[in-house]
């Protein structure tokens, strides 16, 4: 075959690849409302950036003669590109080849895939609208098969590597469920996005239940349990969502973390701080005001707001340098942590060693949330982990005590046995257990003997008040400093700064999970 020939049929190829599915299912993907492959892709990255990797690998039809009579492509496609001048990877699924079928794919795509992100150290960008396996493979093979994930150690290796994430962007079953959830960041669309380990035709087979699509792995399920880390309203604002959370991150562990511009003063006081927090402790305030009056305006982005309720993660800047945020929400359970909350807040803290994100901690933890609900879930050995994780790391660390911080729970406000770079507010309250409660526990027999039970509850609570008063502990340097709280932000900013004077590169001693 000639150079000419070769470039026609090469264009031919290419051109038959563009068709994707065909006509018919084009029109079927886009009449549910969804984007195709393609037009994703032109979305969400730089214009003319997406280098498409095995453009022509497909399953291919010939003649007696050799010629090309059919042709349909991989419904994977990949390849490099850039999102806001950054490199990054796509890897994408076609859902109108054949749904997206995992046995309609060509794996070693998949792998390869996984393996430029982690070798060529660039963020990692799943556009997943997939189902999973199918017994047709079965029927094609004439055999069964001893279940394996081609290339998973990548994808495994990649959390701890670079920025991985996964947009779930139609109904999406097995492996390509496990792939979504994989990722440092999962974004479902409400109303489109669906995930299953198995979809309701298989959990009607096994299970005699018929539950819908929404029913069974609907978004909000899934922003409850955890799986997905935001839920938006449409495909754009999933772009925007990468865009903005890229933003934060380098493009590899160990590598520089990427400063804003930031027009927000680092001296700027916030006068109504004072009074944010309610002199009855048995009221609540909303931590999320704090946040927003501390860090560079505009700048919080919050993940997993659903899950885990009890602790707020999120990602935020100080004077435009990057940082983890942890903080507690006294609107839920008092900011009591549940074994969700711990298990998110292991998640996050790990998340944040792996890229070396300096955290800042604004702290009101009751201790652990108590109670046959919560023994039964298990919430100490989930707590227990994520106080392991909280003490093994190794990022810079400022802890700011708004106001309740109790038992094992309130351990977590950081480890102490490294430097405490540490603040609290007049309005800290800390011990091993709250007074309320406490004094019930630690004289019972005292007040069972009582001639009035009230009244003497009542003069043992007023005896121990007085100890509760934060400087006395500030007089024995168990708390580091005591601040006003509208110098909250200046404090910080300066944390970042000198955070940022460390040598943010050293590897992390934690290994990222899903």
């Amino acid at each position: 075959m000639d150079g000419g020939s070769g470039l026609d049929e090469l264009g031919r190829r290419r051109a038959l690849a563009a068709r994707m599915g065909g006509e018919e299912a084009v029109a079927r993907h886009r009449g549910r409302g969804k984007l195709t492959v393609r037009e994703r892709i032109d979305q969400l990255c730089d214009p003319g950036s997406f280098r498409e990797i095995g453009s022509v690998a497909g399953k291919a039809e010939y003649d007696e003669a050799g010629r090309l009579t059919g042709f349909s492509p991989s419904n994977f496609l990949f390849g490099r590109a850039r999102i806001d001048g950054r490199p990054v990877v796509i890897a994408a699924d076609d859902n109108t080849v054949r749904g997206g079928a995992a046995d309609a794919t060509i794996d070693e795509k998949v792998v390869q895939a996984e393996k430029m992100a982690l070798e060529l150290r660039l963020p990692m960008i799943r556009l997943i609208d997939a189902t999973g396996g199918s017994v047709r493979t079965t029927e094609a093979l004439g055999r069964t098969y001893v279940p394996m994930n081609p290339g998973w150690d990548s994808v495994v290796a990649s959390l701890e590597t670079v920025p991985v994430v996964a947009l779930v962007l139609g109904s999406v079953a097995g492996i390509a469920s496990a792939r979504a959830v994989s990722a440092h960041l999962t974004v479902m669309v409400e109303g489109m996005s669906h995930m299953f380990i198995a979809g309701p035709p298989v959990v009607r087979g096994a299970t005699g239940r018929d539950l819908g699509k929404d029913e069974l792995g609907g978004a909000r399920i899934h922003e409850r349990a955890g799986a997905a880390d935001l839920v938006v309203p449409d495909e754009e604002s999933a772009f925007a969502a990468v865009r903005r959370f890229l933003g934060y991150l380098p493009s590899a562990s160990g590598e520089e973390i990427p400063r804003a511009p930031c027009d927000d003063p680092a001296d700027r006081r916030e006068p109504a701080l004072a009074s944010v927090v309610p002199p009855d402790r048995r009221k609540v305030y909303r931590m999320r005001e704090i946040m927003e009056a501390v860090f560079d305006a505009g700048s919080v982005m919050e993940m997993a707001p659903r899950y885990g309720r009890s602790s707020i993660t999120a990602l935020a800047r100080l004077e435009g340098r990057a940082v983890g945020v942890l903080a507690s929400d006294p609107m839920i359970y008092g900011g009591a942590w549940s074994a969700d909350t711990a298990m998110k807040v292991t998640r996050f803290v790990d998340f944040a060693e792996t890229f070396r994100l300096p955290v800042v901690h604004l702290v009101d933890i009751p201790g652990f949330r108590i109670g046959l609900d919560a023994e039964q879930a298990g919430t100490i050995r989930h707590g227990s982990r994520a106080l392991a994780a909280v003490y093994q790391a190794t990022v810079p660390w400022c802890s700011v005590i708004i106001r309740k911080c109790f038992g094992v729970a309130g351990a977590a406000n950081m480890n102490p046995e490294r430097f405490r770079f540490r603040y609290a507010w007049p309005s800290g309250d800390w011990g091993s257990l709250p007074l309320e409660g406490g004094v019930e526990a630690a004289f019972r027999r005292d007040l069972d003997a009582a001639p009035d039970r009230a009244a003497r509850l009542k003069e043992l609570t007023a005896g121990l008040e007085k100890y509760r008063d934060p400087f006395r502990t500030a007089e024995a340097f168990n708390i580091e400093e005591i601040v006003d709280p509208c110098e909250t932000r200046p404090l910080l900013c300066e944390f970042a700064e000198l955070a940022y004077r460390l040598n943010l590169r050293e590897p992390p001693r934690t290994r990222a999970r899903p």
